[in-house]
This record gives C-alpha cells, structure tokens and sequence, in this order.
C-alpha cells in the first residue's frame, strides 16, 4: 500500500484559495502585508510536499504528475507573492507566473475528465478548471488595479476553487484515517 498526504495538499490549497480570495478583494487595496504569513506558510507546504511528490512518485502513475508538479507551481507563487507583498516588490511577474501555471492547471483538469481519472473526476476536473482559470485571471487583475470588478471576479473563483477542494479534501481526510488506520512501516 502506497502512503500518499493529498489530503494535506488539497486542504492547503483550499486555505491559500481562500487567502487569495481575501487578498484579491480586500486586503490588496487596504493592508496587504496581512497576507504574508498565510501566503508563506501555505506556498511553503505545497512547495515541500510537492517537490517530494516531483522527485520521489510516491503515488500511482500520472498523480505525482497533477498533484505534485501543480503544487510546486501553486506553493511557488504563493511564497513568492508572499515574499513580494513582504519587499514591496510588483506583482505583475507573479501574476504572469499563475497566468501560466493556471493553464496548465486547467489542461490538467481537462485531462482529468477525459480520462476518468480519480474517484470523482467530474469534481476534480472543475476543481482544477475553476482554480487554473481563477489563476489566469490573477494576471489581468494585476495588471490593471483599477478594475475592482476584475479583482472581485478572482476572489470569487478563488472562494469558488476553495469549495470545491473542501468538498474533496475533507472526505479524504476521512477515507485516509480508515485506509491507513492499520499501516505499518516495514
């Protein structure tokens, strides 16, 4: 039996969503240094587990492929906005970063569905579509602060995303706890 920590994964993005959400539509224009802890914290986990996901495949085939390599795109462009909110740095790069790593998220979450693949491959695929596309838009929304209506839009697919990886997150703590209950390293 394979040991794998999605759940932790799928929870932490859905917290770092719900963090971009709060940034995109408030805390940008009013105090963005609030965000930082969260972004670092949340970039940092999906940047760690991701990578170990990268190098080591400790899942079934192409799942260390979506999983993993999303993560260390999704955990590098929050440490890094973390990291540029901290230095006062321009987020456009940052944004152009989700640009592309949103569309990738997004071919992922089609391939996902024309596959079948994971146990609700509907909601994966929409979790992956509504998070790559929130992504994409993030550069837009940076690129031209004035339009709120813009930034509003983000927020919403980013709490959109963030329902959806709780609907698939939680079950697999729960599923997790039962599956593994008697595992034992060998």
């Amino acid at each position: 039996m394979f040991v794998d920590w999605l759940s932790l994964l799928l929870v932490n993005m859905m917290v770092a969503l719900v963090l971009h959400a709060l940034f995109m539509g408030r805390f940008i224009d009013k105090d963005p240094k609030k965000i930082i802890p969260g972004f670092l914290l949340t970039g940092a986990i999906a940047l760690i587990a991701g990578f170990r996901m990268v190098f080591n495949w400790p899942l079934p085939g192409a799942y260390n492929i979506i999983y993993g390599e999303l993560s260390v795109l999704f955990g590098g462009f929050l440490f890094m906005a973390g990291l540029a909110v901290a230095f006062g740095w321009d987020l456009l790069t940052i944004g152009i970063y989700a640009l592309f790593g949103g569309a990738v998220s997004v071919l992922l979450g089609v391939r996902i569905l024309n596959l079948g693949l994971t146990s609700e491959p509907l909601v994966a695929a929409l979790g992956f579509i509504i998070t790559g596309g929130t992504a994409i838009l993030t550069m837009p929304a940076l690129a031209f602060p004035k339009l709120k209506w813009l930034r509003l839009l983000v927020a919403l697919g980013a709490l959109g995303s963030a329902l959806i990886w709780i609907l698939v997150g939680f079950p697999a703590y729960w599923a997790h706890i039962e599956a593994f209950g008697k595992w034992a390293p060998k």
